[in-house]
């Protein structure tokens, strides 16, 4: 049996890990945003330098010629399937491991947020109608009606949070992370975003353990300022999303992200504005969600703030580390409006 004190999958969380009572001020956030290995070509999805290594630890430049190189899996059949489990149960221990020399403890919370292919998407959003002719009968060809998959451009995000931005680089310039850990990314992602955000905790989590949650990643409309639009997410319309029946009803935990920086040249998550993450304790609550009349109210708000590059998706979340129990509401700054 494999002693405990070998483990890394649940020593920095309830009911195992030690907590500590959560602030209501704002804490800060890396989500980091990856798009996985795979045997896509670069002008489709584009690929980090130094990303995608084969097994002698070199980097495959074009997986689409040469997918059977690829160190995590050279079945392109397989590759989604391997790299979901191997960011779950072989990268997330490792990150949570505290080798000799290295601690992990101004990490106070580590999400795994694994995008579901079959849960609601900006690219696919509900309702889902069956595909029926004027007599209200099904194909009888499906074989030549599959719809084209149109994939977000990202596969999920580690949503990493810390007290204070002086505690991203005491934590990442430690040896482990800044050599080990990062060599592990570059096996299984083929792209990392670099944001630095700002965390606003509108509805707190009563355990952290939700299982589903809505990521909305904003990438503001041209006419907006990024300040303004930050502005106008965190005090308009998240009162109006607050404001819904169907949100007290099915959003079990409600933030927002407001991008204030990178660690490092950061092109494509700079991009990003703000994420917003809307935790529920099931999909059919996302999909209930979506198609209610409460949602079409948020959604013509966001759509007056959006720009090109916004999407959305549902993904499965994991908790790694969290050392904040419970978790409360952030304190907003005050509204000069």
């Amino acid at each position: 049996m494999t002693d405990r004190f070998d483990r890394s999958d649940n020593q920095h969380r309830p009911p195992m890990g030690p907590t500590t009572a959560a602030t209501s001020q704002p804490l800060i956030v890396t989500p980091t945003f990856v798009s996985r290995v795979d045997d896509t070509p670069r002008r489709a999805r584009p690929q980090d330098p130094g990303a995608s290594k084969d097994r002698a630890g070199h980097t495959v430049r074009n997986p689409d010629l040469h997918p059977a190189a690829l160190a995590l899996e050279s079945d392109p059949n397989l590759a989604f399937e391997h790299w979901d489990e191997y960011w779950r149960k072989v990268h997330g221990p490792k990150f949570a491991w505290d080798e000799p020399g290295s601690s992990s403890a101004l990490v106070l919370r580590y999400d795994q947020v694994h995008r579901l292919a079959s849960g609601p998407s900006s690219l696919f959003a509900p309702p889902y109608r069956a595909m029926i002719d004027g007599q209200g009968r099904l194909p009888a060809d499906p074989a030549a009606r599959v719809p084209p998959l149109r994939r977000p451009r990202w596969d999920g995000f580690a949503y990493i949070a810390y007290a204070q931005e002086t505690d991203i680089e005491a934590t990442l310039k430690q040896q482990k992370f800044a050599e080990r850990i990062v060599a592990d990314e570059q096996v299984a992602f083929r792209m990392v975003t670099r944001e630095i955000t700002r965390e606003y905790i509108l509805i707190p989590s009563e355990r952290h353990r939700d299982p589903v949650s809505l990521v909305r990643i904003h990438v503001r409309a041209p006419e907006w300022s990024r300040e303004a639009f930050q502005h106008r997410l965190l005090h308009d319309h998240a009162q109006l999303v607050l404001a819904q029946p169907a949100t007290r009803e099915l959003v079990r935990r409600y933030a927002q992200l407001h991008n204030i920086g990178s660690t490092q040249y950061d092109p494509e998550g700079g991009k990003i504005d703000a994420v917003s993450v809307l935790s529920f304790a099931s999909l059919n609550d996302v999909e209930d969600y979506l198609v209610s009349d409460d949602h079409r109210l948020i959604e013509q708000s966001e759509n007056a703030l959006a720009g090109p590059g916004s999407e959305w998706w549902t993904a499965v979340n994991y908790s790694v580390i969290n050392r904040l129990m419970p978790e409360r509401a952030t304190i907003l700054p005050a509204c000069d409006d």
